[in-house]
């Protein structure tokens, strides 16, 4: 399905009884077969400029950078791209490719994202990244990695010696940069995670260090300061809680304190991503607050971590969850003037919005993204995907229908 395709189907869709509709936008298609082919269209959308150009050396060339007048993005855009991307994409190429449409599919992004990080981490390459200049490269070689974790066959073991040798050089070269004292301890730690992974050394101090000061930092109810503070943004979602649970998966039984750690840390992004799913209006809309929110259904990245591992909290159906992703995803990537017209994503939540983007925002970062799609690494027969549609929290709220009530922890 091509984007003019996905886009017909998406206008035709039914609405959800009983939810007003003014636009496109807000339509959401109960039937469980276009939900994930609308998925796998938009995330292949989003995939192709950065992919292919990155696989034949041309991203550097052919990638615009829009960017705050007073930035300049242009040095680490690049990698923003391609590490965001890639850890969204990851679950979804990480399944083995089959016969069906989609497992052919799978099975030739799988190849093409092996030679754009092919290309990213060989020092030859034209398109050969930054992984040292300035401070951003720690926080997207951190996302690479995140991807690594999240596809190890397609990833990592399917690796040629050469390009996997130039992968664990440019994580390691990120050491240089010094992690502000915040959710970028994060960032050092999941490179760590992914160098275990990959057979390389690694420093497990970075990795206790993130896991025992974010416990610290714990606020309650499910949510961490970014850092001592607490602040309204999605941070806890964008990057705190999937990234300590990766860390955790690679790395809890290398030291007793990390697997006690484990269980509290799963408790409290079950909560976390309870008021996510509550968090999306009818409309697929959600509150429009805090740094960053160009990343759009990015923020949505700890409710599709939880989804793909099928942790979601008590009383969330997974089918409830494939609702409001739908929701989130079409409002925030259909809107007119989303894309450039070569394909590219805008600064924007929802279309072109320049003005919502902070100075470190750039046309890579916007990739971010991708990781609402992390529930399609979910094979197709998933109770998440094969299951009848259900409204989710907000939807049976506002039309009056009984619905839970929320607790604290």
């Amino acid at each position: 399905m091509n984007r003019r395709d996905f886009l017909k189907a998406a206008s035709a869709s039914p609405l959800i009884p009983g939810v007003p509709s003014t636009s496109r936008v807000s339509q959401v298609a109960p039937a469980r077969e276009s939900d994930r082919a609308a998925w796998v269209a938009l995330l292949r959308t989003l995939a192709d400029p950065v992919l292919t150009n990155l696989a034949k050396g041309t991203l550097k060339a052919r990638m615009p950078v829009e960017q705050a007048a007073s930035a300049n993005r242009q040095n680490v855009t690049h990698l923003e791209a391609i590490g965001r991307l890639l850890a969204g994409l990851a679950p979804w190429i990480e399944l083995p490719s089959e016969a069906t449409g989609e497992g052919k599919l799978r099975g030739d992004y799988a190849e093409l994202a092996r030679q754009a990080l092919a290309r990213a981490v060989d020092p030859a390459s034209p398109d050969y990244l930054n992984f040292t200049r300035d401070r951003q490269p720690l926080v997207d070689a951190a996302f690479l990695a995140e991807a690594v974790l999240r596809a190890p066959r397609v990833l990592r073991d399917a690796l040629d010696p050469s390009t996997r040798r130039n992968l664990i050089a440019a994580l390691e070269s990120t050491r240089i940069i010094s992690p502000g004292f915040n959710n970028w301890l994060l960032f050092s730690a999941t490179v760590e995670a992914a160098l275990l992974k990959l057979g390389a050394a690694w420093d497990r101090m970075r990795v206790d260090y993130a896991l025992r000061q974010h416990d610290q930092w714990y606020k309650g109810d499910g949510a961490y300061g970014d850092g001592p503070q607490f602040h309204w943004d999605y941070y806890n979602s964008f990057v705190i809680h999937p990234m300590l649970l990766d860390v955790l998966d690679a790395c809890r039984d290398e030291m007793p304190a990390w697997k006690e750690l484990s269980a509290r840390v799963d408790e409290r992004a079950k909560r976390y991503a309870a008021v996510l799913e509550r968090l999306v209006a009818p409309d697929g809309s959600f509150p429009a607050i805090g740094r960053s929110i160009a990343y759009r259904c990015g923020a949505f990245h700890l409710l599709a971590s939880v989804a793909l591992r099928r942790a979601l909290p008590d009383g969330t159906s997974p089918s409830q969850v494939r609702g409001a992703l739908t929701a989130v995803i079409r409002r925030t990537l259909e809107a007119p003037e989303t894309f450039d017209s070569n394909g590219w994503l805008r600064i924007g939540l929802c279309g072109h919005q320049p003005g919502v983007g902070e100075t470190y925002i750039s046309t890579g970062s916007l990739y971010l993204c991708s990781v609402a799609f992390l529930p399609l690494g979910l094979d197709a027969n998933d109770p998440f995907w094969s299951s009848p549609p259900q409204p989710w929290t907000s939807v049976k709220a506002w039309r009056g229908e009984p619905f839970p009530i929320d607790h604290a922890i």
